[in-house]
């Protein structure tokens, strides 16, 4: 291996994708124990590699040097290897630096709530502590090492500002897991959460509803592996090159997600950016048609409309933990909470709204099968498309033109 990340229970994904967009283009990902890291390392067999797990706590005897934030936090991420001599780095803490400020967030003087006491957490408290913050709690499962536990936050922090979770909970693949009810934190002004899948957890869907500041992991990882890159080559981080990247990869690993009307050009524009793209379509009308074997207007009949809702919602729950694909939605996908948040976690919701006149009643739409059906479902429904979108686009035009205006609010290059 030249350069790559090691460790144990490991997956393919993000930090492959963001080294090539460094240039640094022979990124190998190992699964190793312990043990098989250990004599990996002892081998000094490759010039650069990031570390995750227990490891980067165990190494520190095995290296040459260790730099002055390395030994702060007592963990080496990054080991660089030149000429034989190994140096080892911390890159966790640039990264969440760098997130909570990209994030817009003001530590100082706020009362931070550090959730999880292992080795992200203690990065955490280092930077938060330098963001000159006034307080800092901590949660764990224990309560040890002056922790609280979970079931005593909302009593011993109260007056909490910003939540900074560095725990699993809410992780792939349990995606409705959140470790907060913020309704019982009335203080929170902006929460941090370090998981990257999904793109955005429950925590933080939850923080964007109230109207709270609130980022998932993914500038994180991206910024520590950039820095990472600029450690292996011994360069420097070109301005701006951090942001450019991590859109680029976030627009290649969340969903395009359409709402709106009935015939509102939702499966048109979604056909199109599929072809565009080169993604993956599902429209979860089509998907319903084919898990019932009968068509919407048959299990209106036969079974009402309470019943397609339950069978909407399972297929959103089964759209949920995809990535990079194209999701058309039917018209009513947004009646219910749980589906708008099962296709945010990996989802951009783009609501494309078309002129009430341009909308026609169409048979094979119980609801709006009529003129005076379609006027009525538009008034009703209008406010919920509105609130529950990221971005609305108008689609009166040619499919496109509202593509190039996805694209452009999206800062997708078009390709």
């Amino acid at each position: 291996m030249e350069y790559g990340l090691i460790g144990e229970g490991l997956s393919h994904g993000f930090p492959e994708m963001i080294c090539q967009k460094t240039g640094l283009l022979s990124y190998e990902v190992q699964d190793l124990s312990p043990e098989q890291a250990d004599a990996f390392i002892r081998a000094r067999d490759f010039r650069g590699i990031n570390l995750t797990g227990p490891c980067t706590r165990t190494v520190l005897p095995l290296l040459d040097e260790i730099s002055g934030q390395a030994r702060r936090l007592g963990a080496v991420d990054t080991i660089v290897n030149k000429e034989g001599k190994l140096t080892g780095y911390n890159t966790e803490y640039f990264g969440l630096k760098s997130l909570i400020l990209k994030t817009g967030l003001d530590l100082k003087d706020r009362k931070v709530l550090i959730l999880g006491t292992g080795e992200t957490g203690r990065t955490a408290h280092a930077v938060v502590t330098d963001l000159d913050c006034a307080q800092i709690y901590k949660a764990g499962r224990s309560g040890k090492e002056g922790a609280v536990t979970c079931e005593e936050i909302y009593e011993k922090c109260p007056d909490a500002e910003i939540v900074i979770n560095t725990t699993s909970s809410g992780m792939y693949p349990r995606l409705d897991d959140c470790p907060l009810d913020l309704d019982r934190l009335p203080c929170v002004r902006g929460v941090i959460d370090v998981i990257c899948n999904p793109l955005r957890t429950a925590l933080v869907l939850e923080a964007q509803k109230r109207g709270i500041p609130a980022a998932g992991g993914l500038y994180m990882l991206t910024a520590r592996v950039v820095r990472s890159a600029e450690l292996f080559t011994d360069s420097g981080i070109i301005p701006g090159s951090i942001d450019r990247i991590y859109n680029e990869v976030l627009n290649s690993r969340r969903n395009i997600v359409l709402t709106g009307m009935s015939l509102a050009g939702k499966t048109t524009v979604g056909t199109l950016l599929s072809k565009t793209l080169g993604r993956e379509l599902a429209d979860t009308d089509d998907m319903i048609v084919e898990t019932e074997q009968r068509p919407i207007t048959d299990i209106f009949a036969a079974d009402g409309e309470g019943y397609f809702r339950d069978v909407e919602t399972e297929m959103t729950r089964r759209l949920s933990p995809k990535t990079g694909i194209i999701i058309a939605t039917g018209g009513g996908v947004i009646l219910r909470q749980q589906n708008v948040d099962a296709l945010k976690k990996n989802g951009v919701i783009i609501f494309l709204d078309r002129p009430l006149e341009q909308i026609l009643p169409a048979d094979d739409r119980p609801l709006a099968n009529t003129r005076d059906k379609v006027v009525a479902l538009h008034k009703k429904r209008y406010p919920t498309y509105c609130s529950t979108c990221d971005y609305r686009v108008p689609n009166g035009i040619s499919p496109e033109d509202v593509m190039a205006r996805i694209f452009k609010v999206l800062n997708i290059t078009c390709v």
